[in-house]
């Protein structure tokens, strides 16, 4: 089981590189989207101003609704984002999660076969005692020499 950052291949190279491609693509859609907002904020901005000619007046309302349309497009893909980018951060935090849980439970595991491997030891050792008591009381003379007590 790769765990480690290693420079070698498997699961773990290969989701590093594919989150590397994910922030990239994330990256290069905020600042499209940004760019965006700010373009036709701008753009609405500047046509905003009162012209006299009642012709230009209805191009460039049209023009300031095209624009404010498209910015709220870009602000939506903006919120999306931020949503896509939540998930992430939840989903890749329940990774580092489960890979800390699993560590966790290997070093426990470890710790228990030790555990288990030492009481096995002092119970054999307990029985080696137990028996060398017996063998010592059951030949005694004093054994032999107290009568039974009531």
């Amino acid at each position: 089981m790769n765990k480690g950052g290693g420079a070698g291949g498997g699961p773990t190279a290969a989701a590093a590189a594919a989150a590397a491609q994910k922030q990239k693509t994330l990256l290069q859609r905020v600042e499209t989207d940004i760019a965006n907002v700010v373009d036709h904020f701008t753009f609405l901005v500047n046509v905003a101003r009162v012209n006299d000619p009642p012709v230009r007046n209805s191009q460039e309302a049209f023009m300031m609704e095209m624009r404010a349309a498209r910015m709220v497009q870009a602000a939506d893909s903006l919120l999306k984002l931020v949503s896509e980018l939540k998930q992430t951060a939840i989903f890749s935090g329940f990774a580092s999660l489960n890979d800390h849980v699993d560590q966790r439970e290997a070093e426990f595991n470890q710790q228990a076969e030790k555990t288990d491997h030492l009481l096995a030891r002092i119970g054999e050792e307990a029985a080696a005692s137990l028996k060398e008591l017996e063998s010592h009381y059951y030949s005694s003379a004093q054994r032999t020499s107290d009568p039974p007590q009531p």
